[in-house]
């Protein structure tokens, strides 16, 4: 969705020198450079808005960049020590207490009750606030479910999804066979590996004493992994790549593969590459231990952003309450079945496949340690390593040891 930042905090003290409280002054129409993540809207919708939003705003030019989610941290971490950031930037709603830290992001608190903070999902508004202070603005909620093809499933005699892990891998290997994929599943697809860890009753990590404390070396967290490196060895994802590394929806699209675990909104990234899969996509709730209750799952979502070396702060804020304004938020969930930023707005998708499963999923909704140092964990891809290294041979004892030192390092640099 990358490096420490706690060496550069000085530095970015000095970038964010002067800035106020209220956001500053723009000097009038200009062009807008604005970030947002790969996978995160539609080309169709995006053209729509920028098209809309210009006309409605003479002389606003929208220069929108897709940005991936590998290597983000880096980007956004020197974008905002920059003299030169972009306008707005989309970021996970996990990252606001890393950037906000720098001194690097205005700070909106003024205009929440504006911007309808009121109606915010609790979830997402949550992590933007630092200290009382609102620095990220709630754009999205989602979590992953399991996308399948119908007809991959039909072609031998599946009628139903699973329930339970056991079910889930029987019929992943049924589906694996005439040069067809039961599940494509990449050896760094860390947020799933999670959610089997949390089934497990374990945990990335631990708070005790008033330290963190790396925690994948458990035996819930190396159950986790068991099951995982079990589900990825029934695909031919690469073990050393994450989802983006081809991108996913991609591969997908190609008919070959029977299942993915992605948010629902990637089956219109699917049809945007081929419409061949259109009414041919299903979606179910990750398959917990037992029948009932749904696999453990991140709960994650994005933020928006204003920069605060970002020169033109008042068309910035406009543009930030457009993309959080209810026709946008409204059209962005029904394009990508995404929930919507405001509580107001959750029957906008009724009736629709992928956020029902999404929704029963949701249940055991769970969130990455509530750190600020723990977007600088994501930002080494310690963990990725650690599956890699699993998934190719490695002792799995002797690398969560490993792992789990390491997490521990970070999360209490600077403590």
């Amino acid at each position: 969705m990358k490096k420490r930042i706690l060496a550069l905090a000085a530095m970015f003290a000095v970038a964010a020198c002067g800035a106020a409280e209220e956001p500053k002054a723009s000097a009038g129409p200009a062009r807008l450079t604005v970030w947002i993540m790969d996978g995160s809207v539609t080309q169709d919708l995006l053209k729509k808005f920028e098209t809309e939003y210009e006309a409605a705003h003479k002389g606003v030019d929208l220069d929108i960049q897709i940005q991936a989610w590998d290597g983000i941290g880096e980007r956004v971490t020197a974008a905002l020590a920059s003299t030169d950031a972009p306008d707005v930037i989309e970021v996970g709603n996990t990252q606001v207490a890393q950037y906000s830290a720098s001194g690097g992001v205005t700070d909106l608190t003024a205009k929440v009750a504006e911007l309808k903070g009121g109606d915010w999902l609790p979830g997402l508004a949550q992590p933007g606030n630092i200290d009382g202070k609102q620095y990220g603005i709630p754009w999205y909620a989602a979590n992953r479910v399991v996308v399948y093809n119908k007809d991959l499933f039909a072609k031998v005699g599946i009628t139903e999804p699973p329930t339970t892990r056991d079910e889930w891998l029987n019929i992943t290997a049924k589906l694996n066979k005439n040069g067809n994929q039961g599940i494509y599943l990449t050896g760094q697809t860390w947020y799933a590996l999670a959610g089997f860890i949390w089934d497990e009753g374990g945990d990335l990590a631990v708070q005790e004493g008033g330290k963190w404390k790396g925690a994948l070396d458990t035996p819930q967290a190396l159950a986790g992994m068991d099951f995982y490196q079990r589900l990825q060895a029934l695909g031919k994802g690469p073990k050393d790549a994450d989802e983006a590394n081809p991108p996913q929806h991609e591969v997908f699209a190609q008919g070959k593969v029977a299942q993915i675990i992605a948010v629902p909104g990637i089956a219109a990234r699917v049809l945007e590459v081929d419409d061949k899969l259109k009414g041919k996509m299903g979606f179910f709730p990750i398959p917990g231990k037992t029948a009932g209750k749904p696999g453990a799952v991140f709960t994650g979502g994005s933020d928006l952003i204003i920069p605060a070396a970002s020169k033109r702060q008042d068309a910035a804020y406009e543009l930030v309450k457009a993309l959080a304004g209810e026709q946008f938020q409204t059209e962005l969930a029904k394009a990508m079945s995404f929930v919507p930023n405001r509580t107001s707005l959750a029957g906008v998708l009724s009736g629709d496949e992928g956020t029902a499963a999404m929704a029963k999923g949701a249940v055991g909704g769970r969130a990455t340690p509530n750190t600020p140092n723990w977007a600088a964990v994501e930002a080494t891809s310690v963990i990725k390593q650690y599956m890699t290294a699993v998934l190719t041979g490695a002792d799995p004892a002797t690398e969560a040891k490993k792992v789990s030192e390491t997490i521990t390092t970070t999360l209490n640099s600077g403590s």
